[in-house]
């Protein structure tokens, strides 16, 4: 199946069912203009595409995991993030949003920076301080990723988040606002549908921490490299981001454990501020 039969089998699935275009694609966060594309082959669709369609149409399991190799086996693993600031990296965030919107069990492991999902407004700036991106653009991406914030508050939802202890060092704002940044991240430790893990910096590892990724269930992965965002659904590529995950959160500190040292390090950004 190419990029064409994929789209025309989309299509397909949204006439059956009696869909119109526009509310699928409100649906799976696109525009109406790129569901037209991918349906008539003008757009090979990503992994996440396909998943969102498929999820908007509400397609049998056995029909979306069909549909769903097949987009991996056509589409482009890796999206350059050049492109996603050209066309909106606020835009992109939504797309996300929509995936973890269909995922009961969110897994991050972060060794470059806190996690999206835990960013305070202040942090997010900083992280996209170097994109090049507009004062408009950057409003849109920090209102994008507050937004998608609120998955975090749905109880029927797991997450588990693994950071580094270098991750919490690592000074990317104001001494206080690094200590607001790691206060948000006991504060939200505390929820009882979230376990935050810290791997810390002293004692033996049995891994390095090569990527940041993100598993969406046990069927997707989302893998950050410096230019580039890749997924894959690759059955042998989700377990071994499954078994580097595990491995790591095996070291981790978690619970109060963790909260004492992240409130420790938070101190020191506070003595910091006062001695600066």
């Amino acid at each position: 199946m190419n990029s064409t039969d994929l789209g025309r089998a989309l299509r397909e699935l949204r006439k059956a069912g009696g869909k119109e275009a526009k509310a699928v694609a409100r649906s799976a966060a696109m525009s109406p203009s790129k569901l037209s594309k991918i349906e008539n082959g003008h757009l090979a669709p990503s992994v996440i595409d396909v998943e969102r369609i498929l999820s908007a149409l509400g397609v049998p399991a056995e029909v979306k995991a069909q549909l769903t190799e097949a987009a991996r086996v056509v589409a482009t693993e890796a999206t350059a993030w050049r492109i996603y600031r050209r066309t909106g990296l606020h835009k992109h965030q939504e797309e996300i949003r929509a995936i973890e919107a269909q995922t009961s069990l969110l897994r991050v492991f972060q060794s470059s920076c806190i996690p999206g999902l835990l960013q305070s407004p202040e942090y997010v700036r900083a992280v996209q301080q170097n994109s090049e991106l507009t004062d408009d653009a950057l409003e849109k991406m920090i209102g994008a990723r507050m937004r998608r914030q609120k998955v975090l508050y749905d109880r029927q939802r797991r997450f588990r988040f693994l950071i580094t202890e270098s991750v919490l060092r690592w000074a990317l704002i104001r001494p206080p606002m690094m200590a607001a940044q790691l206060d948000k991240l006991v504060t939200m430790s505390r929820m009882s549908n979230i376990v935050i893990g810290v791997v810390p910096q002293s004692g033996p590892k049995n891994d390095l921490p090569t990527t940041s990724f993100v598993m969406f269930d046990a069927r997707l992965v989302i893998v950050e490299i410096p230019h580039a965002e890749i997924t894959t659904s690759e059955p042998r590529d989700v377990e071994q981001y499954v078994r580097k995950f595990d491995g790591f959160e095996h070291l981790a500190l978690t619970g109060d454990v963790m909260r004492s040292m992240v409130e420790s390090i938070r101190d020191e950004f506070l003595r910091e501020q006062e001695t600066g």
